[in-house]
């Protein structure tokens, strides 16, 4: 019997999430569950249709990427989860999906700038976008690169303040303290890159909103004196 079964339910359960949220097509995207006691992860196996996903096919790998317990071959983009959850040891669960207006924004290498209120709801400051990956990068271990290219980006940025990003022409990967919190910043993710792509379409002159708005937003929910919900207060807790 396996010793990591609550961890591959969790992986599975979060990887269910994505199509019933229709923030993936086909076998594209994929979410996995960290163990910090023992630093390994549970992730989706590589090109396995999530309609026929099963707990026992989630995949444990080592923080080095490498399988500790699975049959099938784990996600293409393993290495970089490994490199963010070695980066950021307070994170449980990440998601990376290829959802229509994130890549959209991803693709246009854009940062999603903040417009309206939902967005404050969940980041008081721009979602960001990395730089396109250089081509040595590419020739080298692109994943593991993916990962640090993340990171870079992350330099002057707290991710546990902004817990999602896109990657210049790839897609957005998010993250959070388990992989229920880092889908929920994923349908976020989605929902305020739709909406901003709408609002610039029907004003090309939208200006960002105003500091104190957003900070009245963001501080509500996530701040200090939070009152937002019936939970407990924090970023990334008790929103809509």
């Amino acid at each position: 019997m396996s010793t990591f079964e609550e961890l591959k339910q969790r992986a599975w359960e979060a990887n269910l999430e994505l199509p019933k949220a229709g923030l993936v097509t086909k076998t594209f995207g994929n979410a996995s569950a960290m163990d910090p006691d023992r630093k390994v992860f549970a992730i989706k196996p590589s090109g396995v249709p999530f309609e026929s996903l099963r707990p026992e096919d989630m995949v444990v790998v080592d923080l080095q990427a490498k399988v500790v317990e699975g049959r099938l071959r784990p996600s293409s983009d393993t290495r970089t989860h490994a490199v963010l959850y070695a980066a950021w040891p307070d994170i449980q669960g990440i998601v990376h999906t290829h959802s229509l207006y994130a890549v959209a924004w991803a693709q246009a290498m854009k940062p999603i700038p903040v417009l309206g209120t939902t967005h404050a709801d969940y980041i008081a400051r721009d979602i960001p976008c990395t730089l396109p990956m250089e081509d040595d990068r590419i020739a080298g271990d692109y994943e593991e690169e993916t990962g640090k290219q993340i990171l870079n980006t992350f330099r002057a940025l707290s991710h546990t303040e902004v817990t999602m990003v896109l990657v210049a022409c790839h897609g957005p990967f998010t993250w959070g303290s388990s992989p229920g919190k880092a889908v929920e910043h994923s349908i976020a993710l989605e929902q305020i890159a739709q909406t901003a792509f709408l609002t610039l379409q029907i004003n090309s002159d939208t200006p960002r909103l105003k500091e104190t708005l957003l900070r009245k937003h963001f501080e509500r929910k996530h701040g200090s004196a939070a009152y937002y919900g019936q939970g407990e207060t924090g970023h990334g807790r008790n929103t809509r």
